[in-house]
């Protein structure tokens, strides 16, 4: 069967060239439809494109439209990148917290962030999911847009339509734990549970000729060694350049000091280290505090993350409108969200001999975690194959997990209310949950500041 793709967001600095490559790469004939009702963005994505397809010389049917409505009748797979307000609103999103105290890393899935992210966000998700139940009810529907469990609850929760949430952080995070103990990544199994960005690596082995073998006694060595490096999580700048390191924030990002914490009293290990892990525990990092640094300000720097991507943008709109051909390394495959999602897909169709192979997806919880909410959007592992993709029951999470795992869950459905209902007071709700706040009344003061600045895209608020 020929696959028609419908990339909708597809303005996204690297979505769009990574996923043009490996279709490249594939070689398949494919239709492909570029989605965004960025004008100005939607012309360079489909420019490069365009470009990519003619130096691959890739047997890839190319169309761009502002209307998604105008080309998702046939699609086989829609796969969303959406970002609405893009990277100025987000900046808000951040910003507007740390007036009151409230440092985020990253701000896009938990915190005040996540929150404000998740007001824009579904609305729109849930729209385009009623024109995919719409215009293409048997596509493969794929969302990378975050804050994940969110946009995937409220779609499921307001539509019914099946949306599957793709992150490649538990496979990032395989790879990182493969390397720690010195073994290939393809030798490295686990099993890993939880919520997107809190996803708890429950198990790990090692394939050898024998058999497989335990990993979590090597991982327990790492941790020490790890830990016996670093002060103690309530030292002082002070104690930590004392030390004599040079760059002690490159030192943080090398160590990841949260997560072997957090795996040595908990037995498992979460994803996605400690830049996104730390915001699901802002109790520990009050003003952003952690090791001696600033969550967000001189470590995981939030400015440098929106540089980055306003460059990248930069950069995709260089290349896209330059006379000159592209560099040869645009076909080199480039790590990030859009890995898996062809694989995926192959694996759905029983292609290539891709058939029956696990992946870590977001999907309802129908049981496969006992001990967990009923319809709470998990991460976990689930078989793609025969026509469909379809989660793999596991044993109960320790209560210990289940507790890191409640709160964020019950955040989850608040926020899919607010953002539903354009509910004020739920707005409120969810930032108590959320557990930054130093009181009642800051949360209340947040979520209007919160509302306001992000108005143009709250339009159900302003209708109630």
């Amino acid at each position: 069967m020929k696959e028609k793709v419908v990339l909708i967001g597809a303005g996204s600095a690297m979505f769009t060239r990574g996923l043009l490559a490996d279709l490249i790469e594939r070689g398949d004939p494919l239709h492909l439809a570029l989605v965004d009702t960025d004008v100005d963005a939607l012309q360079i994505a489909e420019s490069l494109a365009r470009k990519m397809i003619a130096m691959g010389d890739a047997p890839i049917e190319l169309e761009a439209d502002t209307d998604r409505r105008a080309v998702l009748p046939d699609a086989t797979a829609i796969i969303c990148t959406v970002g609405v307000g893009g990277r100025r609103a987000w900046e808000q999103d951040v910003f507007i917290p740390r007036k009151y105290g409230i440092y985020q890393p990253v701000g896009d899935s938990v915190m005040p962030g996540g929150t404000s992210r998740a007001l824009r966000m579904i609305p729109a998700m849930v729209d385009i999911a009623r024109d995919v139940l719409d215009l293409a009810p048997d596509a493969l529907f794929f969302n990378y847009g975050n804050p994940m469990a969110p946009v995937c609850r409220a779609i499921r929760k307001a539509t019914g339509a099946p949306v599957i949430g793709l992150c490649h952080g538990v496979m990032h995070v395989g790879k990182y734990l493969a390397k720690q103990i010195g073994v290939e990544p393809e030798s490295f199994g686990y099993t890993a549970v939880g919520m997107n960005h809190l996803t708890w690596f429950t198990e790990t082995w090692i394939e050898g000729d024998t058999g497989r073998v335990d990993a979590l006694p090597r991982l327990h060595e790492v941790a020490k060694e790890r830990l016996a490096r670093m002060p103690s999580l309530d030292s002082g700048a002070g104690a930590s350049v004392s030390s004599g390191l040079t760059d002690y924030e490159q030192l943080l990002d090398e160590i990841q000091p949260f997560s072997w914490h957090l795996f040595e009293r908990f037995g498992a290990f979460p994803a996605v280290l400690d830049r996104h892990v730390t915001e699901f525990f802002p109790q520990f990092f009050a003003r952003g505090r952690y090791y001696g640094r600033s969550l967000g300000v001189d470590v995981y720097r939030f400015e440098d993350t929106i540089a980055r991507g306003d460059e990248i943008y930069r950069q995709m709109r260089r290349d896209a409108l330059s006379p000159d051909p592209l560099p040869d390394d645009y076909f080199q495959r480039i790590g990030g969200e859009h890995e898996q999602v062809l694989e995926i897909i192959d694996s759905v169709r029983d292609r290539h001999g891709a058939g029956g192979r696990v992946y870590s997806v977001n999907l309802p919880n129908e049981g496969q975690v006992p001990n967990l909410p009923e319809g709470a959007i998990l991460e976990a592992p689930a078989i793609a194959g025969d026509g469909a993709i379809r989660p793999l029951e596991q044993p109960p999470l320790s209560a210990g997990l289940v507790g890191t795992l409640a709160t964020r869950l019950a955040w989850v459905e608040t926020v899919v209310e607010a953002a539903l209902g354009g509910s004020r007071d739920k707005v409120v709700h969810a930032l108590v949950l959320d557990g930054c706040a130093p009181s009642l009344a800051v949360a209340e003061r947040l979520a209007d500041d919160l509302l306001a600045a992000q108005a143009r895209y709250l339009p159900q608020f302003a209708r109630a």
